[in-house]
């Protein structure tokens, strides 16, 4: 048995450090198979040989993390502690560089980061491609990183619009015939669109974007007959569209566009036995320049750590032999 201490900055950095009531500590000492006992500002960390090293470092990417103005989350130090990154030097160091860079602010003026190494990439690939597929399960920020991604492009002009587009269908339940005239009827179809503007512009200032038409938010049927140059375009929900509407929303792209198209190909709406445009499209345009596909995986959700494991749970399920007779 070996035992190694941490002094930490202060009574702050350790608060951070441990989590609530500890929470942190007991999720390190799970992962890492050693024991971690908190006494101030110091923590002591007891285990065989390697899982003591390897549980130092995990503390050491932590506190820069802290450092850095990172406000730790359960899904933060579970990330950490769990990654292949964590095995080697130049691993921890690509992983922190990434979880520390900040990539745009909100209205509110939080920092937003990445905060997995999934994501990392997400953005790099958002940043050096023309469209760029985001495929994965819900929770890992899919939409939120691009429309953030947008708002970051009409900011620094790079583009005079943004177009945020959804395809119109019911997840799983009917809901009849809704009151009001087209924009209210469309509106609970893209309510989560709408709320990552407001976190990054405020209610006023996307009001008043969206009035001058410097962002655009439709129904994808809307998209038809159109030819979007100098645009940012964003197409949410993908799975829920069928091959005919995803080369149609494709082919809209005029010059100085960028696209990007996110999705969950477990989580479609369509009705029974129609195709996925999402699941063609990655067989169709494979190895195609300038085009790239993203896929997130449990590791990548940021949501609370049990989304993960529910996540994890259904795709063992369908992946029995007997699930998909």
């Amino acid at each position: 048995m070996e035992e190694f201490r941490v002094k930490l900055q202060n009574e702050q950095e350790a608060m951070i450090l441990f989590g609530l009531e500890d929470a942190h500590l007991r999720l390190m000492e799970e992962k890492t198979k050693c024991r971690f006992v908190a006494r101030g500002t110091e923590v002591v960390v007891t285990g065989e040989g390697d899982r003591v090293r390897r549980a130092a470092a995990v503390i050491d990417e932590l506190q820069k993390l802290i450092r850095a103005g990172n406000t730790l989350t359960p899904s933060d130090v579970l990330y950490v502690v769990s990654g292949p990154e964590a095995d080697s030097r130049e691993g921890r160091e690509h992983m922190i560089a990434s979880l520390t860079k900040v990539i745009a602010t909100t209205q509110r003026g939080r920092p937003i980061k990445a905060k997995t190494i999934g994501q990392d990439r997400y953005i790099r690939s958002i940043d050096h491609e023309s469209i760029v597929f985001g495929i994965g399960p819900a929770g890992t920020g899919k939409t939120y990183l691009a429309v953030v991604m947008a708002v970051k492009a009409l900011k620094n002009k790079e583009v005079n619009r943004i177009v945020l587009t959804r395809p119109a269908v019911e997840a799983g339940e009917k809901l009849g015939f809704l009151p009001g005239d087209l924009q209210e009827k469309v509106n609970p179809y893209l309510r989560p669109l709408y709320d990552a503007l407001f976190d990054l512009l405020g209610p006023e200032t996307t009001a008043r974007y969206l009035e001058k038409g410097a962002i655009e938010i439709a129904p994808l049927a809307y998209m038809r007959g159109r030819t979007l140059d100098d645009s940012f375009v964003i197409l949410d929900e993908a799975q829920n569209t069928s091959p005919e509407q995803m080369k149609m929303f494709l082919t809209r792209l005029g010059y100085g566009s960028k696209a990007v198209v996110t999705g969950d190909i477990t989580q479609t709406d369509l009705p029974r036995g129609q195709y996925s445009g999402l699941v063609e499209v990655q067989r169709v345009l494979t190895g195609i320049a300038d085009i790239s596909f993203h896929y997130f995986t449990a590791r990548d959700v940021v949501r609370n750590p049990l989304v993960q494991s529910i996540i994890n749970a259904y795709e063992t399920e369908e992946s029995r032999p007997e699930a998909g007779a």
